[in-house]
């Protein structure tokens, strides 16, 4: 147990798509199964959003939702009938209020909502790349990857030129879409992470997955948060 380490982990704050006009947020495996993690590692976790405020996950995401899309997912069904961590949903930090020095890493959650807000969310694009700057572990998963299709180095280049890394693939991409029966999201991070450079990896749709570039971690979807989370405790030790 490590009771001196404090995680900084960034959720999404709602929105509407504007590909099918429904609410949007984050994914709750995303945030909560790195989040037991870390507290069974004795990890201070702090949860916080770009503006503040309070956040919702995504409907597909609550293992309670009506499709099921989600309804094996035992470990968010816990947490979310636990007072005390709803609680900590509520009313989140603003990322723009919290200072890098008093983190040792990060975790930006992924979900629906961060491909039609992080563009804007520039107060989290300064903390992540300060953050990353300052050689601390910087970990992101799933749709929360768009996050590094926005941030460049200090001499203009895209940060993701040269790194590898994962995030929401294009078959996964493709799955989501004929589910539903219509394309969900305005771009793919895939082809557009390739096209800045990036060496992007994946592995089988919803697989488990995660890789470390240094001290960039990245998640490939939902079911790679435990994943994750393993890298980012083996970082810090």
């Amino acid at each position: 147990m490590d009771s001196t380490r404090r995680i900084l982990i960034v959720v999404a704050n709602p929105s509407v798509s504007t590909t099918t006009g429904w609410p949007v947020g984050f994914w709750a495996s995303e945030l909560i199964h790195p989040y037991d993690a870390f507290t069974r590692q004795g990890y201070a976790v702090t949860i916080a959003s770009p503006d503040g405020g309070k956040v919702e996950m995504d409907a597909y995401s609550d293992p309670r939702d009506a499709s099921g899309y989600s309804k094996d997912d035992t470990l968010s069904l816990q947490y979310l009938n636990r007072p005390e961590f709803v609680g900590l949903l509520e009313n989140t930090p603003s990322v723009a209020n919290l200072k890098a020095d008093d983190f040792d890493a990060v975790v930006v959650v992924g979900g629906q909502a961060p491909m039609f807000t992080f563009k804007d969310s520039l107060a989290l694009q300064r903390f992540f790349l300060d953050f990353y700057n300052q050689g601390k572990v910087s970990a992101i998963l799933c749709h929360g990857t768009a996050l590094l299709l926005y941030l460049h180095t200090a001499t203009g280049e895209p940060f993701v030129k040269g790194k590898t890394m994962t995030g929401f693939a294009n078959s996964e991409e493709d799955f989501a879409d004929q589910t539903v029966g219509q394309k969900l999201m305005p771009f793919r991070i895939e082809d557009e992470a390739r096209q800045l450079g990036a060496t992007f990896v994946v592995a089988p749709a919803f697989q488990p997955h995660a890789v470390r570039d240094g001290h960039l971690i990245t998640g490939q979807q939902q079911h790679s948060g435990g994943a994750v989370a393993q890298l980012v405790i083996e970082a810090l030790a």
